[in-house]
Formats: structure tokens, sequence, C-alpha cells
């Protein structure tokens, strides 16, 4: 069993709103016992949507953790047992009032696989609605803005946008419809 860790014993330490913790007993390829504490969260999604003009629809807002504002594509958790693709369409929907004629996966990353088993879901959404009002989350508050996507891009590349997830959607998204051209 070459690069494998067995699961000997798993115990939840902490159970909150988003995610539970687990400190799991593992045992390596050697044989040898170790500790591992396991964030369990149940995934999420991000969608890049993109207008006709090749501008794409962001959100600015407020993240607790890093106790400042960050500019995200749509995002938002997946429900237990929630489609994925559903749920990047009703993040869409919610956040910036908009649907699309056309969605396309852009592939799944993992933002902490070292101790965490969130999976992301990424998505581009492309022939968008007219605008309509947000249906945002009661406890969510976030402003729209719009930027060409090169401009976006060329952000990610100088630093100024450090999220994980819209980076990633974003230089997908670019590289993607580069080959398309």
């Amino acid at each position: 069993m070459h690069l494998q860790e067995e699961t000997k014993a798993s115990e939840k330490t902490y159970q909150g709103k988003v995610f539970y913790v687990t400190k799991d007993t593992a045992q390596l390829e050697d044989g040898q016992l170790v500790q591992r504490d396991v964030v369990h969260h149940s995934g999420g999604v991000c969608v890049v949507p993109l207008t006709k003009n090749n501008t794409v629809l962001m959100v600015k807002q407020f993240r607790y953790p890093m106790q400042q504002v960050t500019l995200e594509i749509p995002a938002g958790k997946l429900e237990p047992g929630e489609n994925p693709a559903e749920c990047g369409r009703r993040e869409l929907r919610e956040e910036v009032g908009r649907t699309c004629g056309k969605y396309t996966s852009l592939g799944t990353l993992f933002p902490t696989p070292a101790y965490d088993t969130e999976i992301i879901h990424m998505y581009l959404a492309q022939k968008l609605s007219e605008p309509e009002a947000q249906d945002l989350d009661e406890e969510e508050f976030l402003d729209i803005t719009e930027l060409p996507l090169e401009e976006a891009v060329q952000m990610v590349l100088r630093g100024e946008i450090p999220d994980a997830k819209t980076q990633i959607a974003l230089l997908k998204t670019y590289v993607l419809l580069q080959k398309e051209q």
C-alpha cells in the first residue's frame, strides 16, 4: 500500500455551522501511527459570470477571518447532497441576479488538501440574462463589480486578488477562451 494512510480511529472534536473537525489516528505505510486533524466541509461552488462584452461580474465582501474586503467571483457552500451545478446556478442568481444560457464546468480544486476535505466545483457562465435583483442570504452583504476579463487576470497576476478559487477559475476561463479563438 504505497503512499497510503489507513484511518484507525476518528473522534469528532468540534461541530460548527459550516464544518466539523475530527482528530484521527492514521497508520502510515511503515506501520507508524500518527495524528491527523481533519476539517470536514461539504464543499463549495464558484462561478465566473462572463458577459457578452468579456467582462466578469465579481463581488466585494468582507471576509471575517481575513479582516478585509475581498474581490471574488460568486460562490457558495454546497448543502449536503446538493448538485454542484445547480448550486452554482443558485449562487449566480442570488449574488449577481443573473441566469445563464451556457454553463461550462471548469473542473474542481482542493483548496487545502493537507487538512480539509473541501472540494470546490468551478463553472463558467455565459449568455447571461439581463440583471435582476440580488437574492442574498440573510447574513450576506456584498457589492457587485464588473471588470474586463483581461483586467481581472492581470489583477490575479499582480497579486491583487488573493482568493484562490477566484484566481484559478479566472485563469482557467482565460486559457479556455484563448484556445477557442
